[in-house]
């Protein structure tokens, strides 16, 4: 999605008039549905006027395309700045150039890519520009079929136009010549450099031909973990990293190779939302380490994905191979010290305090993690926690990182990867469930395909429609209905029924492990368990009774969740002994519950809500001509509790 986009002439007009700032601005609120910041608006009018003086010359045709703030397809990243044109050969040209209004920067040694500069109000660790401008390149030749295809040639570069050159080198130094080889850097005083590499690029103009093409041209599907686990196991880049991705795992890596030489114990600890790449990056730790020789495994506690990933790899890799790579949260109740070099846990938010079936097995798996490895790193995201025996905090974390004596860093993933790269999505769910309240509480980028139903069948048929492309849609629904036993290995044993619809499907069979993978699971509904941790391009949601919209506001319900529902055993318990710490956790597990199910489609989400006053605040809330505050009716839900303690349904 191109923001704004016209010629060069038209472009230099709207420089010279002075307006090039609102007419962006006012593009990208009709692209967005929201304004862009105050810096981000003043910083167009300050590069621009920069980008203008470099363009105004006879050389760079007057009809060449110009392009301000590209998104780049499933991601949330955007391209300062794109010029196209045609080569000496006629070829259709792209010429992506990253804007920076930086002054000064240090070099970083030991971590490929990565330097140091004033940014964000700190002095910040962040991805060379050139990095960042090659990267882009390649993400965008990855997803479009047209660039790919070698039909647009893309040239990226960096204009620094407040930089001037130091000695010794820090930004244009040897260290970074890999990058800037690839995207050269031009800085201050070098608007004949910047030129003569537009001029060696494009001779003619294309009246914009070239931008139509990346805008329109056919996006490749977005690559998912499982399928390509099996590549990246054999050394292959199946995904770039960009900002955030390449400094978390520089970090890492320094971290790690540390801690192997002096054995000493170091933590990272890195938070990040749905869809910011914490597995992607788990994965690429994982390789890379072991090729240097470190005894590492890739733990989670979730069996669903590691059984996927099983099941991905069993064709290319032996069985014993697959089992020391991708660990359980409970397998290191009996390890010994530093028995492992690399520990890297996914999902962190969801481990456990006791290991086994019966949950009496160690103290704690955070410590016995930390204990285990000399280097340890848990991807955590605090609003995925969805069961009351998910202990995994940052806090917590810290406390057996001081127990331990170990170095630690904590570190954040925002770049957003799912919901067709849509921060505003995940930030508008945040605010409607109330989980934070966000900026986003009108409106989000509707580059996502999202639908609140009238009826669950209509839900179904349109992930049935979806999942015939390639296998890649899911029906999941709240975990309100229940399991019934003599059911559970029979798809014809109805367990979720909504008869006033004549709705009637099974959970997730029982009898197999690799739900999400499986060709005939598309005629089950998938719960929390079966979903964290993966995802999909589609799916549809069904939301239960605990989860209403009442007298303007949100109220969650945990005793509308079924009585075979595990994750709120001891909730009653919890409740006689502390009624509002028992009311908030509650109300956490709902809200996150539907977070995480709701956030597990990368282009989109198909809703259904049992309760027909959500429903309708759904509609209203996604035509953006609504906004609430939220809370919970104390006396309301203090008579459900009581009705559900009398009857002991989850003791």
């Amino acid at each position: 999605m191109i923001i704004y986009e016209s010629t060069k002439e038209m472009f230099v007009e709207d420089v010279i008039e002075d307006k090039i700032e609102g007419v962006i601005d006012q593009k990208f609120f009709e692209r967005m549905g929201y304004h862009t910041s105050e810096s981000e608006r003043n910083a167009w009018n300050n590069s621009m006027l920069y980008m203008m003086k470099v363009l105004i010359d006879n050389n760079i045709p007057s009809n060449a395309g110009i392009a301000i703030e590209f998104k780049i397809p499933n991601t949330s990243k955007r391209v300062d700045f794109i010029i196209t044109g045609k080569d000496d050969k006629c070829k259709n040209t792209a010429i992506i150039v990253e804007l920076k209004q930086w002054t000064e920067a240090k070099l970083v040694e030991g971590k490929d890519g990565i330097v140091q500069t004033y940014t964000g109000h700190a002095l910040r660790e962040v991805a060379h520009p050139s990095y960042q401008a090659w990267s882009y390149a390649t993400t965008i030749e990855d997803y479009n079929e047209t660039v790919q295809n070698r039909q647009i040639d893309l040239h990226p570069c960096v204009y620094l136009h407040n930089y001037l050159a130091v000695t010794p080198p820090t930004l244009l130094s040897d260290n970074y010549k890999y990058y800037l080889e690839k995207a050269p850097a031009f800085i201050k005083g070098e608007v004949d450099k910047l030129r003569n590499f537009i001029n060696k690029y494009i001779k003619y103009g294309d009246d914009k031909e070239t931008l139509y093409m990346i805008e329109n041209g056919k996006i490749r599907p977005s690559k998912s973990l499982q399928d390509a686990l099996s590549s990246m196991l054999k050394g292959n880049d199946e995904f770039v990293m960009i900002d955030d991705q390449k400094l978390v795992f520089e970090t890492a890596l320094i971290m790690a190779r540390k801690s192997y030489r002096d054995g000493n114990k170091r933590v990272l600890i890195v938070k990040g939302g749905p869809g910011t790449g914490k597995s992607v990056l788990a994965v690429n730790l994982l390789v890379k380490l072991t090729n240097e020789n470190m005894v590492c495994a890739y733990v989670t506690k979730n069996a669903a994905p590691r059984n996927v990933y099983a099941t991905k790899l069993s064709g290319d890799f032996k069985k014993t191979r697959i089992n020391n790579l991708f660990k359980g949260s409970g397998s290191f109740v009996d390890s010994a010290e530093n028995e492992y070099d690399v520990l890297i846990v996914d999902e962190a938010h969801r481990l456990n305090a006791k290991s086994g079936m019966f949950q009496n097995l160690g103290e704690n798996q955070i410590k016995e993690i930390i204990k285990t490895s000399k280097f340890s790193i848990f991807f955590i995201d605090e609003s995925q926690r969805v069961t009351l025996k998910d202990i995994g905090s940052i806090d917590e974390i810290q406390k057996y990182i001081r127990q331990a004596n170990a170095e630690y860093e904590i570190m954040e993933l925002e770049s957003q990867f799912r919901c067709n790269g849509s921060d505003g999505y995940i930030a508008w769910l945040d605010d409607v469930l109330q989980i934070r309240n966000t900026a986003n509480s009108d409106s989000f980028d509707l580059d996502y395909d999202i639908r609140v139903c009238d009826t669950p069948n209509e839900v179904r048929d349109l992930i049935f429609e979806k999942n015939k492309i390639n296998n890649k849609a899911r029906l999941l629904a709240g975990y309100c209905w229940n399991w019934i036993a003599d059911g559970k290995n029979k798809s014809n044993v109805y367990d979720i029924t909504i008869p006033e619809h004549e709705f009637a499907m099974s959970w997730n069979l029982g009898n197999s492990q690799t739900w999400a993978i499986d060709p005939e699971s598309v005629n089950e509904i998938g719960c929390i368990h079966t979903a964290q941790g993966l995802e999909f391009d589609y799916v549809g949601v069904i939301i239960g009774n605990d989860l209403r919209y009442e007298n303007g506001k949100i109220v969650t319900d945990v005793t509308e969740r079924a009585k075979t529902d595990q994750s709120v055993k001891g909730i009653y318990k919890m409740y006689r002994q502390n009624f509002d710490k028992a009311e908030k956790v509650a109300d956490e597990i709902i809200k996150n519950t539907y977070r995480t199910l709701l956030t597990r489609g990368q282009k989109g989400c198909y809703i259904y809500c049992t309760n027909k006053e959500l429903s309708e605040y759904l509609k209203k809330r996604l035509n953006q001509n609504n906004k609430n505050t939220y809370s919970i009716g104390y006396n309301k839900k203090l008579s459900h509790l009581r009705v559900a303690e009398e009857n002991e349904e989850y003791e």
